[in-house]
């Protein structure tokens, strides 16, 4: 008989990082595994550092067998989120655990608990730690590793998940794109005359004044996105920690910002995919860590990147004059990519039922090559 799992919350730096081990241990036969840094993870579930904290509350939890972490998740209620949706939701992430139903049921039942404590009426999941960040578990896709900011999973974990009584909430998609591949001949036409349109201009960011062009991306998204399912704006705070991170990732062409007759209309930003340049770090910038990580940065281009915003204001969706501007910056941030040798990107994540654009993504050559689900189970009341 296997012994008993207990669950406990995480407290204190050994508990964080044996929190941040779990992975280790789950993936350690995964090719397609890309361990995170450290560093960063631990800045992220840090409340000093990371500014989610000052919107939700989080607890994270460790599930031990006869005293060693096999397993780990978090909960967390998001006000912010919940102001904004009025529907009472908890979210719960960082779901890692052995295929082992025991484990997984020890560990969802410590994070309903202690949700239905914060009066939460749904459970939804996973969010790492909200929309805004590494979300949905992979349930198509394994055979690669994933893009920046994307999750990972072991194929078990949809199943384990929907026996502990969750269904599908909703599915976001990842597109694989080749910037070598010829534009088809209408969304060439098209293309070209956006980009010859008088009443089209497009533009690079302009990092000297990132704080001024982070506000007109933003502005462009929280317009676009907010009546998007699970849709949560992002704060000052958070975008001045974007900010900070953004300036030492992207050069001012990774952005392309469209205005149309002198009106910010939309806009794509373009990441390199860290994981290019991390895999093979363990997760540990020392010793030499560091040394491997700024050679590769700035003595190669990333080998792919990842297009994780795209928007174009509600005003011009459903129009020809929508479709034009989200090409017209789609094809000019790869335009400055593919010559560089970054040809390879992911376009990522697009909402299932957001058919407009993902009908654009496909016109283009994109095809769909991993499937996160979000699930969602009511709770006992």
């Amino acid at each position: 008989m296997s012994q008993s799992i207990t669950v406990r919350p995480v407290s204190g730096k050994s508990d964080l990082r044996a929190f941040l081990d779990v992975p280790f241990a789950i993936y350690r036969d995964d090719p397609n595994w890309i361990p995170p840094l450290y560093l960063e993870r631990f800045e992220h579930l840090d409340p000093k550092k990371n500014p989610y904290f000052q919107h939700a509350d989080v607890q994270l939890f460790l599930a031990e067998r006869a005293g060693q972490p096999v397993g780990r998740i978090s909960a967390q209620f998001d006000r912010l989120r919940n102001d904004c949706h009025k529907d009472d939701v908890g979210q719960f992430g960082f779901i890692e655990a052995p295929d082992d139903p025991q484990v997984f049921a020890a560990l969802f039942d410590a994070a309903q608990t202690w949700l239905a404590g914060h009066n939460a009426r749904t459970i939804q999941g996973p969010f790492n730690f909200s929309i805004n960040d590494e979300m949905g578990c992979l349930i198509e896709g394994f055979d690669t590793p994933p893009n920046m900011m994307m999750a990972h999973a072991r194929p078990y974990y949809g199943p384990r998940i929907e026996e502990q009584g969750f269904v599908k909430a909703k599915d976001v998609i990842a597109y694989d794109y080749d910037g070598r591949l010829p534009m088809p001949p209408k969304m060439r036409g098209m293309i070209d005359r956006v980009l010859t349109s008088r009443d089209i201009s497009i533009r690079p960011l302009d990092k000297r004044q990132l704080d001024r062009e982070l506000g007109i991306i933003f502005e462009i998204f929280n317009d676009a996105w907010t009546e998007n399912w699970g849709f949560v704006p992002f704060t000052a705070e958070e975008l001045k920690v974007l900010g900070n991170n953004l300036k030492f990732l992207i050069k001012g062409d990774y952005v392309a910002i469209a205005s149309y007759r002198g009106e910010p209309a939309a806009m794509a930003v373009t990441l390199p995919n860290l994981n290019d340049w991390i895999r093979d770090l363990n997760g540990r910038l020392l010793p030499f860590g560091w040394a491997k990580l700024m050679w590769r940065m700035f003595a190669r281009p990333p080998l792919s990147g990842r297009l994780p915003l795209l928007g174009v204001k509600k005003k011009f969706h459903g129009s020809l004059t929508g479709t034009a501007l989200a090409l017209g910056v789609i094809e000019t941030v790869y335009r400055y990519h593919t010559p560089r040798g970054t040809y390879k990107g992911e376009l990522s994540w697009i909402l299932e039922d957001n058919l407009p654009m993902r009908r654009i993504i496909e016109a283009v050559g994109a095809k769909p090559y991993k499937t996160y689900r979000i699930y969602e189970k009511p709770l006992a009341t």
